[in-house]
């Protein structure tokens, strides 16, 4: 049985109380207002917006890669302001197979609120199973929301070279294995991957109708990894990589970082190796 999915009857029955708020996080990297633009179209009802670059993300710098971690203190105030307390159970969506979702629900473990799940196929399942939709804003009850950072979720550059060395550790590339060998890179400048980094493409968590695997599935997909090594995941820029920590979680691993600067901030230290091909 799933801890951190839920099925769309789940939600179903629980729409309307007040202490579950749903979070819509659909958003398309090709063209960021299309997220936006399909809220405003229709959204499950009660449900809040977040949006991968304006909430869950800061402004791009030198180093930290192409979606850095917001600042936790504003990050901490529009959870309050839109609804969320410390009692909130959280149900986060979106159409890109959970990958959005789960960047929702990693800050939020992340700032030790485990009361999150993402939903199961997303919006799309959603309509199509003939439960309601609406264009109607929710009416936000503000909460107070106090969190504080799990640090030992999040595995800076440093932690992650050091990490590649050792035999011990994992390090995992949840990007397609194109990206991962360097064949092609359509988004950052570089290709290639990190040194010693095994591939896990995230996409390979859910089977062929969008389901997600059973823990007992992600525990055969992930058979390689002992349950003791210190295992830290990374994609492209720190996104596509929160539902493979997730995956991680549900077949029963804890040991789990997210390195949130990914291959884009990797590859923003000059000095850093890079590799290609197979591991």
């Amino acid at each position: 049985m799933h801890q951190n999915i839920v099925q769309l009857e789940w939600l179903a029955q629980r729409l309307g109380e007040p202490d579950v708020v749903v979070a819509d996080c659909r958003f398309n990297l090709g063209n960021p207002n299309e997220g936006k633009q399909a809220y405003q179209a229709g959204h499950i009802p009660g449900a809040i917006f977040f949006d991968l670059e304006e909430d869950l993300s800061s402004p791009v710098g030198v180093h930290g890669g192409r979606h850095p971690l917001p600042d936790l203190e504003t990050f901490i105030r529009k959870l309050g302001m839109r609804g969320i307390g410390g009692e909130t159970t959280v149900v986060a969506y979106d159409d890109q197979g959970g990958t959005m979702a789960s960047r929702l629900w990693w800050m939020l473990q992340f700032l030790g609120h485990d009361r999150v799940y993402v939903l199961e196929r997303g919006f799309s399942a959603w309509k199509s199973a003939g439960y309601p939709v609406t264009i109607d804003l929710p009416e936000l009850r503000e909460r107070e929301f106090t969190g504080s950072a799990r640090t030992d979720m999040l595995a800076s550059m440093e932690e992650v070279k050091a990490l590649s060395m050792r035999p011990e550790a994992a390090l995992i590339d949840s990007r397609e294995a194109g990206r991962y060998k360097g064949l092609f890179e359509p988004i950052d400048p570089v290709a290639g991957h990190i040194p010693g980094a095994l591939n896990y493409f995230w996409k390979d968590n859910l089977r062929e109708d969008g389901t997600w695997k059973s823990p007992e599935e992600l525990r055969r997909r992930f058979v390689g990894l002992s349950d003791s090594e210190e295992i830290a995941v990374y994609c492209g820029s720190g996104v596509s990589a929160c539902p493979n920590v997730l995956a991680l979680r549900e077949a029963g691993f804890r040991n789990v970082k997210l390195y949130a600067g990914s291959w884009s901030d990797w590859i923003s230290y000059p000095d850093n190796r890079i590799a290609t091909g197979e591991e």
